[in-house]
């Protein structure tokens, strides 16, 4: 079979990685890559916004499958397309993946299936945002509504962050994205995420992960779209699986079929371990990155296979998914000046070391230049170990990041500091 992969991040790496070691993959196309993809595939310069190029593509290519990575295609209704056009696809159309793109349709979602979430409003305007913060007190979470590559949302620690918040979003700093604002209740606790496939009946557990937002060590400085994150998370015991499963996921696959829009694809949810338990913080319609890193580690089964049996409506056949028992590390190495203006440019050597030293590093914002390996985003590089603990993975990533030699850029030094403390006194 030839499957084409669209995405050019370090989750799409993963996912070629991946795809690219099943027995039913022939050839692997992906659109547009990256020079670590290449590794694994035939890059193809197409543009996921042209569906029309997608589709003629596709039956030029006899496309058996096509996985979409990122959101944005998702949002736009490339699904859709290939679905009318009886193209299997891996990822939800555009009414369902309105879960990651509208945060306002999820929270409405949630109160009309009773699944547990924080407290919000939807407003449209600064004014209106202003004059409906008093119920909620402080801190107070602020997000854009829309898509804001994992930078929308603010925790304001007092009225003033949360009007200036406001003023930034209404102002158009995020785009469209901020046309509207949902208004949050803060939760406390510890987040994780829990990931199942499903093709809008079966539902199919896909493993846990905890990420690491922050752009600094000990959590601190601005939210970026991850820092680094391992798998599985133990915070995320069966116990509370079993609730995510029963109050979270059911409801929401139940509530999105029988209102006409069923989702089939990876459900992604972000959660917050409250001290009553689980509850949603958001959607997303994909896979994390750098969380679809550690799960495609962790997964001993062919993806291929789990894939197609989504896009074809055959999950039921696939009873279980197979993750190793081991842990699963990844640190990202990012260009200085990530979250804001990225230096880009900065040449890159190290990886082979790296690798032969057990690591497996996944690009995600990388480039050629005359041969040279050189950043060309924020989040350059996923750094990625296994090992029996986290402790132990966490210790073969860092000894692989200082053997890549990336003098414009930086990383977290702390990634999976909660679990690892929790490992120590064991």
């Amino acid at each position: 079979m030839n499957i084409l992969l669209l995405g050019s991040g370090g989750r799409e790496h993963a996912l070629a990685w991946k795809l690219a070691q099943s027995p039913a993959c022939d050839t692997l196309f992906a659109a547009p890559g990256n020079p670590g993809i290449a590794q694994h595939s035939v890059l193809v310069d197409l543009a996921a916004t042209d569906h029309a190029a997608v589709l003629a593509f596709c039956a030029d290519q006899r496309i058996g499958l096509v996985v979409i990575g990122p959101e944005a295609p998702l949002v736009d209704g490339l699904a859709d397309s290939l679905r009318e056009a009886g193209v299997p696809v891996f990822g939800p159309s555009r009414l369902a993946a309105q879960l990651e793109g509208s945060k306002g349709f999820t929270k409405d979602l949630c109160r009309r299936a009773s699944i547990p979430t924080a407290g919000y409003v939807r407003v449209t305007s600064k004014a209106e945002g202003i004059g409906a913060l008093a119920p909620f007190g402080l801190p107070v979470v602020i997000k854009a509504d829309g898509l804001a590559a994992g930078k929308g949302v603010i925790i304001a620690m007092t009225r003033a962050e949360a009007e200036a918040a406001l003023e930034d979003m209404f102002s158009g700093s995020f785009g469209d994205a901020g046309a509207e604002v949902v208004i949050e209740e803060f939760m406390t606790g510890e987040e994780a995420s829990f990931f199942a496939l499903t093709d809008g009946t079966s539902i199919l557990p896909f493993g846990s992960a905890q990420d690491h937002k922050r752009v600094g060590d000990g959590d601190t400085g601005p939210n970026t779209g991850g820092m680094g994150a391992y798998s599985p998370a133990p915070v995320l015991t069966p116990a509370l699986e079993a609730r995510v499963i029963g109050e979270i996921i059911k409801p929401t696959v139940a509530t999105m079929a029988a209102e006409g829009m069923p989702y089939s694809g990876v459900l992604y949810a972000g959660l917050m371990l409250t001290p009553t338990g689980p509850k949603l913080i958001e959607y997303n319609a994909r896979f994390g990155d750098p969380e679809c890193q550690v799960l495609m580690m962790r997964l001993q089964d062919d993806l291929v296979t789990l894939l197609l049996a989504v896009a074809q409506g055959k999950l039921a056949q696939h009873p279980t998914v197979t993750l190793s028992a081991d842990s699963a590390l990844t640190v990202v190495m990012a260009a200085n000046g990530y979250p804001g203006t990225p230096e880009k440019g900065g040449s890159i050597t190290g990886i082979e070391t790296a690798e032969a030293a057990g690591a497996k590093v996944f690009h995600a914002g990388t480039s050629l230049v005359s041969d040279t390996l050189v950043a060309s985003g924020g989040r350059v590089l996923n750094v990625t170990a296994t090992g029996a603990t986290v402790r132990e993975a966490q210790a073969k990533a860092y000894a692989a990041v200082d053997a890549i030699d990336f003098a414009t850029g930086f990383c977290r030094r702390d990634i999976g500091w909660r679990e690892i403390e929790r490992e120590a006194v064991a």
